[in-house]
C-alpha cells in the first residue's frame, strides 16, 4: 500500500506502474504539456522530486517521475543492475508509455540516476532533447585521489560500503532511520528541508524487502571490472546534446561540471550555492530556476 500524502499539491499526483523490460516501475505522473523525466538517487525514490515537480507543473510541463528497478515501490529483482540493463529500462519506459518524441526528451537526474540518465544517453542519444545532471561525478572520468580527508570522506564513504557483499544488508536492517538520519545530517547543508515526512517515507521503502540489497546492486555492478571498463568505453563517446551539469557548493560542486564536460561536447553548469547534496529537496526553487534557464537557452 503506497501512503496519503498529505503536502499541499502532493495529493494530487497519480501513482501507477507499467512492466517494461520485463519489470514492474512505479512512477509518479503529474500536470500536462511537453513531458519530462525525473530519475532519482540514492538512498531516495521519487519523492525526492516533489518540490521540482510542482515548480516544473507551473510552468505547464508534464512530469514523470521513476522510481528506477529497486528504488522506491518499483520491482525489486534478483539482477539487472548494470547501467547497460538500467537504460534499457528507461527506454522500454519512455516506449511503453508514448513518450518518446521526434525532437527528444527532457530527462533531469540526481547522484545514482545521474549514472543511468547518462548510460540511458548513450545507448539512446535521439531520445533525449536535452540532459541536466547533479551530484555525481562519472565512474572513471575523474581518477580518484587515494584516501579522503575527513570531511570528503563523510560524504563519498558510500562508494565502498554499498560495493561490500552482503554487509550492508546486515547492518542496515532495523537502523533504518538512525541510517538516514546520519546521511541528510551529513550530506546536507540545509538538513532541514528533509522533514519527518520525508524521514517517514525513506524509512518506509528502505524498510521493503529487497531495497538496500537492489539499491546497493548499482554499486556493486558499476565499479566492478566489467562495469568501469564499459563506463571508459562510454566516455570515449561524447554525448552530443547540450547537458547541464550541477554540484552543490556543500556536496561535489564543480566537479560535477568538470566530470562531465569529459562526457559531453555542449555542457554547460557549476555550482548551486548555499546547498548539499541533496539539491533537489535542499535547492528546489534555485535548481528549477536554472532548469528554466537552461531549457530557454537550447530551445529550438
Amino acid at each position: 500500500m503506497l501512503p496519503n500524502y498529505v503536502q499541499t499539491g502532493i495529493e494530487s499526483f497519480k501513482h501507477s506502474s507499467v512492466v517494461a523490460n520485463g519489470t514492474k516501475l512505479h512512477f509518479v505522473v503529474a500536470g500536462s504539456g511537453d513531458p519530462v523525466l525525473l530519475l532519482p538517487g540514492w538512498p531516495q525514490h521519487w519523492y525526492a522530486w516533489r518540490h521540482v515537480m510542482l515548480r516544473l507543473i507551473a510552468a505547464g510541463r508534464q512530469v514523470y517521475a521513476l522510481d528506477p528497478r529497486g528504488y522506491g515501490d518499483s520491482e525489486k529483482p534478483a539482477d539487472g543492475y548494470d547501467l547497460a540493463t538500467a537504460a534499457e529500462d528507461v527506454h522500454c519506459f519512455l516506449t511503453e508509455l508514448g513518450l518518446t518524441r521526434p525532437e527528444g526528451i527532457d530527462v533531469i537526474t540526481h547522484d545514482l540516476g545521474t549514472w543511468i540518465g547518462y548510460a540511458h544517453a548513450h545507448a539512446y542519444p535521439q531520445e533525449l532533447r536535452r540532459l541536466v545532471v547533479s551530484e555525481a561525478t562519472i565512474p572513471g572520468a575523474i581518477p580518484p585521489t587515494g584516501y579522503p580527508q575527513d570531511e570528503v570522506n563523510k560524504k563519498t564513504w558510500q562508494f565502498g560500503f554499498n560495493r561490500l557483499s552482503d554487509l550492508p544488508e546486515i547492518l542496515i536492517a532495523g537502523h533504518e532511520r538512525a541510517y538516514l538520519r546520519w546521511i541528510f545530517s551529513n550530506k546536507a547543508v540545509r538538513g532541514w528541508e528533509i522533514d519527518s515526512a520525508a524521514l517517514n517515507e525513506y524509512e518506509r521503502v528502505l524498510q521493503i524487502p529487497g531495497t538496500v540489497r537492489a539499491t546497493c546492486s548499482y554499486y556493486r555492478e558499476v565499479f566492478s571490472e566489467a562495469g568501469l571498463a564499459e563506463m571508459h568505453r562510454r566516455l570515449g563517446h561524447k554525448l552530443r546534446m547540450p547537458i547541464l551539469a550541477l554540484g552543490g557548493e556543500g556536496g561535489i560542486g564543480m566537479a560535477m561540471l568538470h566530470s562531465m564536460q569529459l562526457a559531453g561536447t555542449d555542457v554547460r553548469g557549476g555550482e548551486l550555492m548555499g546547498c548539499g547534496h541533496f539539491i533537489p529537496e535542499e535547492c528546489p526553487e534555485e535548481l528549477t530556476s536554472r532548469i528554466m534557464a537552461f531549457w530557454h537557452e537550447t530551445r529550438r
